[in-house]
């Protein structure tokens, strides 16, 4: 007799939905910062996100390193999109992942909420554990995503004003000595 697992976690993020969005449900990017997932990747000859493109997931070592086919639905950009798997794969029959992205003033409310259908009732709770932790582990990793590439550019920013100032100083220094020299 299977077995229903629901899982929901919602987090705050200080990024677009649009931003966010890519980044959750494009597999290449995906699998760059989530690393519950080992590889992503379309199958066939489509490479762009579209509902119904089939994708091939392998989940990490701590996962039992499964492999599995989804297919993505309810794709509306930057609002809310998902994939279901195709096919049973280890103790799951089924599982589906959706992503909904609320912009709300200094960023985005995030949303994740997975489904699965486990096979057997005595794995459903190692399986659900198993299960929250990945969704709790990949909004952290999600939220350490944005807070890199924010960081990233205060810190271009904040280098750029360093040599500027410096250069304004330089420039200031040149000027006194050469405003001393006219005397």
């Amino acid at each position: 007799m299977s077995e229903e697992i629901k899982i929901k976690q919602t987090l705050p993020m200080r990024a677009r939905p649009d931003v966010l969005y890519r980044l959750a449900l494009e597999p290449s990017r995906r699998v760059k910062w989530d690393a519950n997932y080992v590889s992503a990747a379309y199958e066939g000859e489509n490479t762009r996100l579209s509902n119904n493109a089939l994708v091939n997931f392998k989940f990490a070592r701590n996962l039992l390193g499964l492999r599995f086919q989804a297919k993505y639905g309810q794709l509306q950009a930057p609002l809310r999109g998902g994939w279901e798997t195709v096919k049973p794969f280890g103790p799951i029959e089924k599982m589906t992942q959706g992503w909904n992205f609320k912009a709300m003033p200094g960023g985005t409310e995030v949303t994740l909420t997975l489904n699965a259908r486990v096979r057997y009732k005595w794995l459903r709770p190692q399986l659900e554990r198993i299960l929250n932790n990945m969704v709790i582990s990949t909004l952290m990793n999600l939220q350490k995503q944005v807070d890199v590439s924010g960081a990233q550019a205060m810190e271009d920013m904040g280098r750029e004003l360093a040599e500027k100032q410096k250069a304004d100083e330089k420039a200031a220094k040149a000027a006194a000595k050469a405003a001393k020299r006219k005397k």
